[in-house]
Order: structure tokens, then sequence, then C-alpha cells
């Protein structure tokens, strides 16, 4: 088992993401190098009406860029949501159109789930190299098929669907990973809805107030 496959598979993820793995795995993306006051916001798992719509709206709010990483057939079911995320000047990266765990499915399934979100894209004249795989988790040759992208991680990881964690000591323990550079990962989707309706306003004052800005991949 690889050390990113046993970090994937903990109950207890850091929201940190270790510096040995950006060390172990720099074929990645996890943060960007800047001494500039920024924070790159990403979100899985849209679009879908209930929550994405809500998050345009906050992000609007701060001036803030992110990029949504889509799962295919959610574009397909709502292509006015990711047509509003387009139209707000957001980037948009592949999520898989079955939102696969790369470990557990077989590389043709995976990468045909790949390829399905792409055509997906397509409709909408849209093309992009950023992936993110569902869960982080994707074999070798799976990433060994997919050479023309840019795969995209995370330096933190908000935590906003665990129903057992509550809103505040999501928050707290955010803002206490995020650096300068960090990549963070919040969720448009349903079951992290009720923490992040909280965190995310919250979230976006703390570093807004501090200076810094939030950018899109």
């Amino acid at each position: 088992m690889t050390l990113l496959s046993y970090l994937a598979g903990l109950t207890m993820v850091p929201h940190k993401t270790p510096v040995l793995f950006q060390y172990l795995f720099p074929q990645y993306l996890w943060k960007k190098k800047t001494e500039e006051k920024v924070i790159y916001l990403t979100f899985d798992d849209g679009p879908i009406p209930e929550v994405t719509p809500w998050v345009l709206a906050c992000l609007k709010r701060y001036r803030a860029k992110a990029t949504f990483f889509c799962v295919g057939d959610n574009v397909r079911k709502y292509p006015d949501i990711f047509q509003m995320i387009l139209s707000n000047g957001h980037t948009v990266g592949n999520h898989t159109y079955h939102h696969f765990n790369g470990k557990t499915t077989s590389d043709e399934k995976y990468l045909e789930s790949v390829r399905q979100c792409d055509d997906e894209f397509n409709k909408h004249q849209v093309k992009s190299d950023l992936f993110r795989p569902p869960y982080g988790r994707i074999k070798a040759s799976q990433r060994k098929a997919l050479p023309d992208r840019e795969i995209i991680m995370w330096s933190v990881l908000s935590k906003d669907y665990l129903k057992t964690l509550n809103p505040a000591k999501i928050l707290k323990a955010s803002i206490e990973a995020t650096e300068k550079g960090s990549i963070i990962v919040f969720h448009d989707n349903l079951k992290a809805y009720s923490n992040l309706s909280q965190v995310l306003p919250e979230y976006l004052e703390y570093f807004h107030q501090l200076g810094y800005r939030f950018h899109s991949l």
C-alpha cells in the first residue's frame, strides 16, 4: 500500500496534508509556491442547484475565484448551473462522470468515466486539463494513461462533509491549516452543505480581513 492510499483510507485524515506526501508525490499539485497572500479555493462534486448557486453568490461577495471539479453526470443534469459557474469567471476541472474511486475501479471503467466527463464539458465548448481524482485516489496506471492532465490534490482538506465535526471545529482547523499558496477543498454537495453554509462565509471573511485574495487554478 502506498502512503497516498494509506492517507486516503484513514478515518481521521488531517486537515493539512503532510509535507512528506507533497515530497513523495511531486507529480501531483498539492499547493502553489508563492509569497503572496493567495489561497486557491476548490469545490468538488457539483454542480447541483441546491448548493452551487449559493456558493457562487458567496464567492461573489468577496470577489473570490475558485475551481470547481465537476462530476460529469451533474453537468449533464444541470447544464444551466454549469454555465453559471463559467459565466461567473471560475474555472472547472474533471472529477470523472460517476465519481469513481480509482483504487477500486478498473482502469478501463475509470478512464471511460474521465472521457465521459470530458464529453459533457465539450458540449459547453469547455476544455480543461485539470483533473482531481475523487477521494484523492488514483492508480499509477490510471495516472500514466492521463499524461495530458494536471492532477490537482490539496494541502488543506476542510472535511465539510463530516457530520461528526461541527462547523466551529471545521472552521478553526481549516484556518490553522491554511497558508500562502494553499489549495483548499470544499464540497458543493448536499452532504457537506449544512457545514459549508456556516464555514465558507466565515473562512472567506477571516482571510479577507487579513488581506488574502482567492484565486482559481
